[in-house]
């Protein structure tokens, strides 16, 4: 769509059709209600930290009102894209070069705002403006690719070590783990066993007591006295095959082969336990006991001298 503008009377032509006086009226203007892209050339600016740019842009622009376009401004091209330019270092002043390259689209949108309130009298709207290249200086540009570098090592150094403090929590936790682990297993290992060996008592102490229990049934019973003299004549047969066999300390009776005399001694000592009176009944015991008991201690006396002085 265009608009022209007619000298002389000032009239502002639309579309359609428009009369014109001759020689007093003719097409001054011609303005285009497009959008218009305009190229801004690459100017210097200088950031907040002193760092010197070079930057070019691109401006997308609307002529809204034809009549200001044409009356209010000798070349509205001209002029928005020289405000551009300076809306653009008076913006790049305001930040330092870590902004510049964060912050482009708040950038590109305070440029924006700037044209629009300064071109509003020339009937012109600035739709949007866009950065399209950044220079910096070649030190500078080396030492942002040394912070680079630097940053990177920092996160790659940082990365590692957080590595390794967690293999070595894990690795804590895992010993840390191990040890309750093993410890409530021997806990439970000694418990067991304690277990085990407390029914193990019990259960021979039992199975002893009721061995006591029948062996002196038997003793009470006809020929009991005979059955517990084999047995002691058999004990002592075996005793005498084990001599040592365990320790080089002997001691042996007075006369080793005589197993009638041992057994005698043994039944003797058995029969004066039996013999003897409970606790608080008189105290009556006969003379053939007494004297086997007596002669019994004093054979035993006599093999522990001889065993001492040997």
């Amino acid at each position: 769509m265009l608009a022209r503008a007619a000298r002389g009377t000032g009239a502002l032509l639309l579309r359609g059709l428009n009369i014109l006086i001759p020689v007093l009226d003719r097409i001054r203007y011609v303005q285009s209600l497009k959008e218009i892209v305009i190229n801004v050339p690459e100017q210097s600016a200088v950031t907040l930290d002193n760092v010197t740019l070079q930057i070019d842009g691109v401006l997308y622009l609307r002529i809204m009102d034809p009549y200001k376009a044409s009356y209010g401004v000798e070349d509205p091209e001209y002029a928005v894209t020289q405000l551009a330019q300076t809306t653009m270092r008076s913006e790049l002043g305001k930040l330092s070069l870590d902004k510049v390259f964060r912050e482009r689209e708040s950038l590109n949108a305070s440029i924006v705002d700037a044209i629009n309130q300064a071109a509003d009298c020339w009937g012109i709207r600035c739709l949007r403006y866009e950065i399209k290249d950044i220079h910096v200086p070649p030190r500078v540009k080396e030492s942002m690719q040394m912070q680079v570098e630097a940053e990177r090592r920092k996160r790659a150094t940082v990365l590692e070590s957080e590595g390794t403090r967690e293999s070595a929590i894990n690795v804590a936790e895992g010993k840390k783990q191990a040890q309750i682990l093993a410890s409530e297993a021997e806990k439970a290992e000694q418990i067991n066993q304690a277990a085990g060996e407390a029914s193990a008592v019990l259960a021979k102490a039992k199975a002893k007591a009721e061995a006591i229990r029948i062996l002196a049934a038997a003793l009470t019973q006809h020929n009991g006295d005979s059955a517990a003299s084999l047995t002691v004549a058999e004990q002592y047969v075996s005793a005498f095959s084990k001599l040592a066999k365990d320790s080089n300390t002997i001691l042996l009776p007075s006369n080793p082969g005589d197993v009638t005399s041992m057994v005698a001694q043994a039944m003797g000592v058995y029969g004066a336990l039996t013999k003897a009176p409970a606790p608080g009944a008189p105290h009556s015991v006969s003379s053939g006991s007494s004297r086997d008991v007596q002669s019994t201690d004093a054979s035993l006396d006599e093999e522990l001298d001889r065993v001492k002085l040997s």
